[in-house]
């Protein structure tokens, strides 16, 4: 594809005072796993935001596969193709695990709604392939044994899988996870990273915030560093963690 899968062009966004965000440009190839890195308060969250509409920008525009962005809803742009996860797991209460799964894949269900409520034949057929999608998808993060529990019930980083599973579940062109690793242990952290290369190698285009460097690291193709709002460097792994200004304004603030 000659566009990039994602394209932000001079985004800017500022809160009463605080500049959150400025000229942040980058592209993402399509295909690619990138990583948003940057110290607590750098702007990694508002940037992806900015992105989905959920904050309008004060400047800048964003593309997806070259087609702007600008005035189309959240739910235009899921319907896109591009579905996000945030920072903290969002799941819905009275649920169990399955049937939170299966509330991503509601932009692909086809069956009418008369259908549904009259459970026709149709209807059933297409229940069943989604719930067999769901089940597989399960398997493959390791929570199939929570399949008929609450999802309220389940452990944080579970709840964490949880949603960048019902993210998977809606089949996008590119996902953008907001640190699916916070609250996971370092089985569950290993079992995320091969996940991720699974879905990139798939043909889905990964973006991630995240602050655990040894994922970023093995698993990421480029790396984008913000610092203050600001882009200060950007690179492959190995770049990135021999860059003098990087090392300054993250690596130096983490270990201070």
């Amino acid at each position: 594809m000659s566009a990039p899968a994602l394209e932000a062009l001079g985004l800017a966004k500022s809160f009463g005072g605080l500049c959150a965000a400025s000229e942040i440009s980058f592209a993402v190839p399509h295909g690619s796993l990138t990583a948003l890195i940057g110290p607590n308060g750098a702007g990694k969250t508002t940037v992806f935001n900015l992105v989905t509409n959920l904050y309008a920008p004060d400047a800048g525009e964003v593309r997806f596969y070259g087609a702007p962005l600008a005035g189309r809803s959240p739910g235009e742009i899921a319907a896109l193709g591009l579905v996000r996860t945030f920072q903290a797991a969002r799941i819905f209460p009275g649920m169990t695990t399955l049937e939170n799964v299966l509330v991503g894949a509601h932009l692909h269900v086809s069956a009418q709604p008369w259908r549904q409520m009259l459970w026709t034949a149709g209807a059933r057929c297409e229940e069943r392939e989604l719930a067999r999608r769901a089940q597989a998808l399960l398997d493959l993060v390791g929570l199939s044994a929570f399949r008929d529990a609450a999802a309220t019930e389940l452990p944080m980083g579970a709840q964490k899988l949880l949603e960048v599973t019902r993210a998977l579940m809606a089949q996008p062109r590119l996902v953008l996870l907001d640190e699916p690793a916070a609250g996971l242990n370092d089985a569950e952290t290993a079992d995320l990273a091969a996940l991720l290369c699974a879905v990139r190698d798939s043909g889905t285009t990964v973006m991630v915030v995240e602050h655990n460097m040894s994922l970023v690291m093995g698993v990421a193709d480029q790396v984008i560093v913000l610092d203050a709002g600001s882009i200060v460097a950007s690179g492959t792994p190995r770049e990135i963690q021999g860059n003098a200004r990087v090392i300054e304004a993250y690596v130096g603030r983490e270990t201070a």
